[in-house]
């Protein structure tokens, strides 16, 4: 049950740890968005943004939250706002969950007789500025 009611006081699940995985985006952000309105509603922002990061762990949050950090203590982030947060949040995870898309698409492309991606390297950021190297050649490549 969600929400129990118990006397005057009303009970909220907390939300699971979110990793960056796209499809745990959605459900993230409705059950912190509800746990910030029922619980911490009378916190600063910096208090509710620091609560919300604190279940921003592991995968590829995990870089994207140091990133985050790094830029608030910097003050050169642009959010202030838990509900900025969440934009960014929904933001940046469906970014990188286009360009997981993207590479597996050119797994499946075949050119010149081999996979694309035997010719796909890359150098890129992602958002939140976690950069990334990749070189695929390597992982597909047979019998090298």
């Amino acid at each position: 049950m969600l929400l129990q009611q118990q006397g005057s006081r009303v009970e909220v699940a907390r939300p699971q740890v979110f990793s960056g995985k796209m499809e745990e985006v959605s459900a993230f952000v409705n059950m912190v968005q509800l746990y910030i309105r029922m619980k911490m509603i009378e916190k600063m922002e910096a208090t509710q943004v620091a609560w919300v990061l604190s279940y921003v762990q592991g995968g590829i949050a995990e870089a994207w939250k140091d990133n985050l950090l790094d830029e608030l203590a910097k003050e050169e982030s642009e959010v202030e706002s838990a509900e900025q947060l969440f934009a960014k949040i929904r933001n940046d995870f469906r970014e990188i969950s286009e360009e997981k898309r993207k590479i597996e698409q050119l797994r499946t492309i075949e050119q010149g007789g081999g996979p694309a991606m035997s010719m796909y390297r890359s150098s890129k950021r992602l958002p939140g500025g976690v950069a990334i190297r990749e070189d695929l050649s390597s992982k597909n490549s047979k019998g090298d």
